[in-house]
C-alpha cells in the first residue's frame, strides 16, 4: 500500500539527483551495490551494539538507492532484466541485514530471546512473502493482491521504530518500547500478508487450470 503512493512521490523528488549521477558517469548497478553495502554497514555495525538511532540514520541515507537506480535506468534507457534481477536480489540482502542486526542485538546485549525469535520471524516471513509473489509470477500467474504489510511497510515501520527507540540514549524516557511493539506488528502483518498471497495464488491457479481445461483440443492449430 505504501509502496504504491510513496514510490511515485519519491521518484519525482529523486529524479534530479538521478540525472546528476548519470551526468557524473555513475551506473545504475553501481548505485544498487553501494546502496546495499551502506544499508548492510548501518545495520550490522550499529544495530548489534544497540545503536539504533545512528544505525537508522546510516540506513536511511542509503535505502533510497532502491528508487534512484531504477530512475537512472529509465532516464538512460538502459532498463534490463539483469538490473531488475540485481535490484530485487540485493533488496532481500538488505532486508536480511536489517533484521539480522536486530536479532543479534536481542541475542546479545539486548538479552531477550523472545524478541530475538520475533525478529528472526520478521526476517524469514519477509523473504517468504517476496518469494510467493516471485514464484507465482514465474508460473504465469499475476498474483494480483496488495498485501497488508509488504516490503515498504516493513521497512518504514521497523526503521522509524528503530530510530525513535534509539533516542532513549539521548534521555527520552520510555521510547525504547516502540521497537518491540513495531516488531510484533511487522511479524503479525507479514503473516497476514503471506496468507493473502497464498490464497490469491491458489485462486488464480485454479482459475487458470479451469480455463485451460475448457479450451478445446487443437483450438490453436492453423
Amino acid at each position: 500500500m505504501l509502496n504504491k503512493y510513496a514510490r511515485a512521490f519519491f521518484t519525482r523528488v529523486l529524479t534530479p539527483f538521478a540525472a546528476f549521477l548519470l551526468r557524473l558517469g555513475v551506473s545504475p548497478d553501481a548505485v544498487t551495490l553501494i546502496g546495499t553495502g551502506g544499508v548492510m554497514a548501518g545495520a550490522l555495525v550499529f544495530y548489534p551494539r544497540g545503536e539504533f538511532f545512528w544505525g537508522t540514520v546510516v540506513i536511511t541515507l542509503f535505502v533510497f538507492s532502491d528508487l534512484v537506480d531504477g530512475n537512472m535506468a529509465r532516464q538512460a534507457g538502459v532498463s534490463s532484466r539483469w538490473g531488475a534481477f540485481l535490484d530485487s536480489t540485493l533488496d532481500r540482502v538488505a532486508d536480511a541485514a536489517i533484521f539480522g542486526g536486530l536479532a543479534l542485538w536481542y541475542a546479545g546485549g539486548g538479552n531477550d530471546l523472545v524478541l530475538c525469535a520475533v525478529t528472526i520471524f520478521c526476517l524469514a516471513s519477509g523473504q517468504v512473502v517476496s518469494y510467493t509473489k516471485a514464484r507465482g509470477e514465474s508460473i504465469g500467474l499475476p498474483v494480483n493482491v496488495n498485501g497488508l504489510v509488504e516490503r515498504a511497510e516493513r521497512l518504514v515501520i521497523s526503521l522509524v521504530a528503530c530510530g525513535l527507540s534509539g533516542l532513549h540514549k539521548f534521555g527520552v524516557p520510555g521510547i525504547q518500547y516502540l521497537l518491540p511493539i513495531a516488531l510484533w506488528i511487522v511479524a503479525v502483518g507479514s503473516l497476514v500478508t503471506l496468507g493473502q498471497r497464498v490464497v490469491t495464488v491458489r485462486r488464480e491457479a485454479f482459475e487458470a487450470d479451469a480455463a485451460a481445461a475448457r479450451k478445446p483440443e487443437g483450438s490453436g492449430a492453423a
